[in-house]
């Protein structure tokens, strides 16, 4: 498991997610992995944009703009395990948060149209993921993840629509 974590953290920081499977904490660039234990499902569902964003450039608006590491919120970081140990999509809802979604949007503004969105659908929680464009959304089921997607396609708000249901096992799309 190990070489594999470097070898992917060699990849890009995110690509170690994709290989140690399950719901884990990132640390560092996000290739630190601490397994999370979680419990139920979470169903997610996510929008995709043809033209992406660059990675760099969204660390250099943050870096401008933050002007360094972001502040730790030790209470939300509690609420956001807690939430993940409950199988509490509500509260994981509530505290989902991504340092990288404000550049992101000063980058590419009508990402906020895609988050609107998903809220005016109901969406538990949504965020912009990793370094953008993607834009996550919790939802309260799958045939709500379905809803979600739908509201999505039928405002134009992405070019594509995936949905999947993470358990304690990890992802499944």
């Amino acid at each position: 498991r190990a070489d594999r974590v470097r070898l992917a953290a060699g990849l890009g920081a995110d690509v170690a997610f994709g290989l140690v499977g399950h719901t884990a904490v990132g640390t560092g660039r996000g290739d630190v992995l601490t397994p999370a234990m979680t419990r139920g499902e979470f169903h997610w569902v996510f929008a995709v944009q043809a033209d992406g964003l660059s990675t760099p450039e969204v660390y250099r608006t943050f870096d401008e703009t933050v002007g360094g590491p972001a502040d730790l919120d030790l209470a939300e970081d509690t609420a956001l395990m807690q939430a993940l140990r409950a199988g509490d999509a509500v509260g994981l809802g509530q505290v989902l948060r991504n340092d990288l979604q404000g550049p992101a949007l000063a980058l590419r503004p009508e990402l906020q149209r895609t988050l609107d969105v998903a809220t005016e659908a109901g969406a538990l929680g949504a965020i912009v993921s990793g370094s953008g464009p993607t834009v996550a959304a919790l939802a309260r089921s799958r045939q709500h993840a379905l809803a979600i997607a739908a509201s999505w396609t039928a405002n134009d708000a992405c070019d594509t629509v995936w949905c999947a249901t993470a358990s304690g096992a990890g992802a499944r799309v």
